[in-house]
Formats: structure tokens, sequence, C-alpha cells
């Protein structure tokens, strides 16, 4: 068993690329490949451009616990959820696009559940610094 690491099977470009607000509808509307997309590829997605434009872990992890504590709409309709005007709007939009089917409970959990994991991830990144 090689414990050289597997070089990632895309770059931060075309991970940055993809959309986290249809992954937030689809991924919170169904589960199975869904579901794990948006755990996935949609997750390292948000924490790559939100380290683009700076956004400490905490910040992200602080609207998560918004998330839990007002609901998804709720998130979604703060001014500045995260610090930036740019990235204030890239989260906002991903929140409004949740709030579209995050119709209950275990809808909010898991969104609030995938902010954790961007936090999560881009605390990594700035741990271990970028690729």
């Amino acid at each position: 068993m090689s414990t050289t690491p597997t070089p990632p099977d895309r770059t931060d470009d075309e991970l940055a690329a993809l959309d986290p607000a249809a992954m937030l509808r689809y991924g919170l509307s169904f589960t199975g490949a869904h579901r794990t997309a948006l755990f996935g590829d949609g997750a390292v997605c948000a924490a790559v451009r939100l380290d683009r434009l700076g956004v400490q872990p905490r910040a992200v992890a602080f609207v998560a616990k918004i998330v839990r504590g007002g609901g998804v709409r709720y998130a979604g309709d703060l001014t500045e959820p995260v610090p930036g005007e740019e990235a204030a709007a890239q989260v906002r939009s991903w929140l409004r696009s949740a709030s579209d089917v995050a119709g209950g409970p275990d809808a909010e959990e898991t969104c609030a559940r995938w902010l954790e994991a961007v936090a999560d991830l881009l605390a990594l990144r700035h741990t271990h610094g970028r690729r």
C-alpha cells in the first residue's frame, strides 16, 4: 500500500467554477449522489471561493450557528453574513437558494452541517496552505 498521496482530480479553479447554490438545492432536496456531491465537491468549491476572498473559517462556522438558531431564510436575509461585500453576496445567494428548498428542520440542519464542513475545509486550507 502506497503512502504517497494521490493528486487531486480537480484543480482549485475547476472546483471554484462549480455552482454551490445549485448543489445546495439538489443536495438538500435529495439524498444519495446529490448529497454526496454537496458535501464533497460543493463544500470544497465554497471553501476555495471564500478562501480567495479572505474569509476566515470562524465566520462561516458562525453562519452555521445562525442557520441553526434562526433558520436558513433568516441567515440568507442578513446584510453581511460574512465579512466582505463580495463574500457576503456569495454566501447570501447560497443561503437564499437553500431556503427555497429547506422546508423543515432536517434540511436546515443539513445546511448548517454543510456550512461547518466548508468552515473545516477553509481551516485546513489556512493551516496547511493552498495548492
